[in-house]
Parts: C-alpha cells; structure tokens; sequence
C-alpha cells in the first residue's frame, strides 16, 4: 500500500525549482545544487506531478517557465524564505547568548522592579533579547499556560504546576490629597476612610484583589471613582483630589500626595517571578531565571 505521502513536496524540490527558475538551464542548476541532471530532472517531474500542471517549456537556450510555473515559483520563494526565517528564529529562541525571552509582567511594576531586572540582566547577557507583555495577573496566568509567555513577574501567585520566586516585598500605604481631613496622621485603619472615593486598578488586577482583601478586613467598601492600570497615575489622581487610594510606599508622594501607613498586617504585596514547571524552559529563558534567582 503507497503512503499517501509518497508524492508528497519536498522542500528541497521547492529550493531546486527557485535554482532552475534562475538560471533557466537544467545543465547549471545541476551543476549549482550539485547533483545530476537525471536527479534535477526527476524531482522536476515529481514536483509537476503533486501539483498537476507543468511548470517548465523547453526553449532552445533551456527552459523558460510557464504561467503556472512562474505562479509556483513565487509560492516556492516565499515557502523557503519562511523556513529559512523560521529555523534562524528557532535558532536564536534557544541559543541562551543570544535568544529571546517572553517576559509578562503586572502594570504596577512598569516603572520600578521591571526596569531594574532589565537593565541587571542585560548587564550579565546582552544578547539576550526581551520581548515585554504589560497585562492583568489573570492575563498572565493565561500566556503562561499558553506559553505565550515564558516567564511572569506577578503579585498573584498561580495554582498548579507553577515555580515562583519571591523577587520583592512591599508595603502598602494610603495616599491621600494634600488637603485631606486624615492628612496630618501617621498611621490609619482602612475603616478611617469611610466617606472617601477609593482610585485603584480595573477587576481582574492582582493589585484590586490585594485592595478589596484589606476592605474586606475593614468590614468596609468603598465607592470607586477611578480605575487605572498605573499605579504612577493612580497616584496623580489621588493629588489631583479625586480619591484616596492604597499604593506601594515608593509611590506616595511623587505628585503631592500624602502617605499614610496602614494599621494592618496586611498592607504588604509580595512579587514574585513565576513560571511553568511542568515543560522545560527555553535556554534563554533558564538563564534569565537563574540569573534572578541569583540575585
């Protein structure tokens, strides 16, 4: 019984037939790809046979294409060169000098930890490319599980078959604006901002969760005015009086805002570095993991 793939096109019958559209003579193309004539010939005739219809004429200088052969030929050119763009991108993926990492990461950290990690990594591997995907911690989980990411800097710590690594702690602070009733405290319970208008990230951010965790802990619930994936925006917000918010220490005051600590012990957020376990990673990919596990 014949395979069904028996005829089926060789790649190296697609690069020969590029070599014979270009020099028009089966004698040099030969001679070019370096195998007889006969062998030219026939992978000529198999090819003609997949796809049913002649892609040649002989003319008295060689062989001249058809229409349906010059139609072939533009089809065959660009199958090559994405396999030949395919196999160095493959190449460059897994050369861990030179390859590339999918890095996630949650919006919060897009001025502070991210910045740093780039920069100290490409210190110790600057052929390493980075390509960066900004998202919710749910989106994270999802291109992790995908692979569309191969390493996430997170505040939500995925169930399953996930390594994580805690990269950095932080604590949580009230910012309010400058001339906020609770301005002038040093320490506050979240219950204290009853009344207030709460600016924090849209549902779905790991940061939101954290937040509705403290209220939760408060018994209370604030009204939201503004969602922003930001912090650095929520932060403005909040100056420009148009709510109170919770944010990492590093972020209060930056446009005139007041922090103010939590009474909690839960006014923490812990980041991590997380990644699948369960399907190894791409060499680049290990090496930025190791790198900062090292850290």
């Amino acid at each position: 019984m014949r395979s069904k793939y028996d005829r089926g096109v060789l790649l190296r019958d697609l690069e020969w037939l590029l070599v014979l559209a270009e020099f028009q003579n089966v004698t040099d193309a030969s001679a070019v790809v370096g195998t007889s004539q006969p062998t030219l010939s026939r992978a000529l005739s198999r090819l003609e046979g997949e796809l049913g219809t002649r892609l040649f004429e002989r003319v008295p200088s060689g062989i001249v294409a058809t229409p349906d052969g010059e139609l072939v030929v533009d089809a065959a050119r660009e199958i090559v060169r994405r396999h030949d763009q395919l196999r160095d991108e493959l190449r460059s993926r897994h050369d861990p000098d030179s390859g590339t990492v999918r890095l996630a990461f949650v919006s919060s950290m897009a001025t502070s930890l991210v910045p740093q990690v780039l920069r100290d990594f490409h210190a110790h591997a600057p052929g390493v490319r980075v390509v960066l995907r900004q998202e919710s911690g749910l989106d994270i989980v999802r291109d992790l599980t995908s692979r569309a990411a191969d390493l996430a800097i997170t505040s939500m710590r995925p169930e399953g078959a996930f390594g994580w690594h805690i990269v950095q702690r932080e604590s949580l602070v009230v910012v309010v604006p400058p001339q906020h009733r609770l301005r002038h405290r040093k320490r506050i319970s979240f219950s204290d901002l009853a009344g207030d208008e709460l600016v924090t990230t849209p549902s779905g951010f790991g940061y939101r969760a954290a937040i509705e965790d403290l209220m939760r802990e408060a018994g209370i619930v604030l009204p939201i005015s503004f969602e922003s994936a930001d912090l650095a925006t929520i932060e403005g917000l909040v100056a420009a009086g148009l709510g109170v918010a919770v944010v990492p220490e590093q972020f209060a005051g930056i446009s005139g805002t007041v922090g103010i600590r939590l009474d909690s012990a839960a006014a923490r957020r812990t980041i991590g570095l997380c990644w699948r376990t369960d399907l190894a990673l791409a060499p680049p990919a290990q090496r930025m993991l190791d790198f900062i596990r090292s850290r």
